[in-house]
């Protein structure tokens, strides 16, 4: 297997978590694919030679200047989630990233997810029909301090980035509601009712929950997909994905864990073949816009429609 350098620059994006420390560094110096050869701060230099991929975990206002550097450093980068904080800033990666031809990879790993990914492949076999809804849940119980841009913005396109890789139909319209807050700051809970093209719909609740005793961390991560032909239903904190076809007979389909590690092999395998990566700016793109449609939703209390 071709090993590939990286190199990691900053540690945190907002709050006090420190991704690059805890979930990007392990799990790429565990890839067998991967070798960790240096860190960096957002100012360093970019275009060292011992880095063929960037993987960057600055705060939001560098975001943009930094991938787009190391892109035109020619280094193929992973991204922080959110990659930013606007759709138009992701847009501005996103062209970045088709300027050089380069693998640009958001870090939506919930959507390398097994259950996520049986899904997909049982929707587009046709073993539910034509999708018509889709339920979602992605709740996490306690977690600390909140996180400072809210919910919405933090674990909702998690959800959302889950349905559209798992139907390839992107969100149209949202109408919006907020939880009530167990903490001070911006909501904690959203509820998200989105409207899909070739008329599909989806119902989304994402965001934090207080702690549960004996409990903690991701509490739900699930899907039902409903068909014209059946039933399917996928729940992520089990290691299975259940379709219940119109003749009432379950069928189950064993899926492990791992969503990161599933994602650098994904990185990997774009960078090494050259062909495109499943995920990249655009998913962060529709991921963004659909978040900026709920807010205008929150504030205006009606359904409003995902801007192009």
């Amino acid at each position: 297997m071709r090993v590939l350098d990286v190199l990691l620059v900053g540690e945190y994006g907002l709050g006090h978590q420190n991704h690059q420390r805890d979930m990007y560094a392990p799990a790429f110096e565990a890839h067998p694919g991967f070798r960790v050869t240096g860190r960096a701060e957002a100012d360093g230099p970019l275009d060292r030679p011992d880095a063929d991929v960037v993987s960057v975990c600055v705060p939001y206002e560098r975001r943009v200047e930094v991938v787009t550097r190391a892109l035109r450093a020619g280094k193929h980068v992973l991204v922080d989630k959110p990659m930013a904080l606007t759709a138009a800033e992701c847009a501005l990666i996103a062209e970045a990233a088709a300027g050089t031809g380069l693998v640009c990879l958001p870090a939506h790993h919930q959507r390398f997810q097994p259950v996520v990914r049986v899904a997909r492949e049982a929707i587009a076999a046709g073993k539910v029909g034509l999708p018509w809804n889709v339920q979602a849940d992605f709740l996490v119980a306690g977690g600390g301090a909140v996180w400072p841009l809210g919910e919405l913005l933090n674990f909702a396109p998690y959800a959302t980035d889950a349905i559209h890789a798992m139907t390839a139909l992107p969100v149209t319209a949202v109408y919006a509601t907020g939880g009530p807050r167990f903490q001070e700051g911006p909501e904690d809970l959203v509820t998200l009712c989105l409207t899909h093209e070739r008329g599909m719909t989806s119902t989304v609740v994402a965001g934090r929950t207080p702690a549960m005793p004996g409990a903690g961390g991701l509490s739900l991560h699930r899907y039902r997909v409903a068909g014209s032909h059946g039933t399917l239903l996928a729940d992520a904190n089990r290691p299975a994905a259940r379709v219940l076809t119109t003749t009432g007979t379950p069928r189950g389909t064993w899926a492990g864990p791992s969503t990161v590690d599933r994602m650098l092999t994904e990185l990997h395998t774009a960078v090494v073949t050259g062909r495109p990566a499943e995920l990249g700016p655009a998913d962060a793109v529709a991921a963004l816009r659909v978040v900026e449609a709920a807010r205008r939703s929150l504030a205006s209390g009606q359904v409003e429609e995902v801007l192009p």
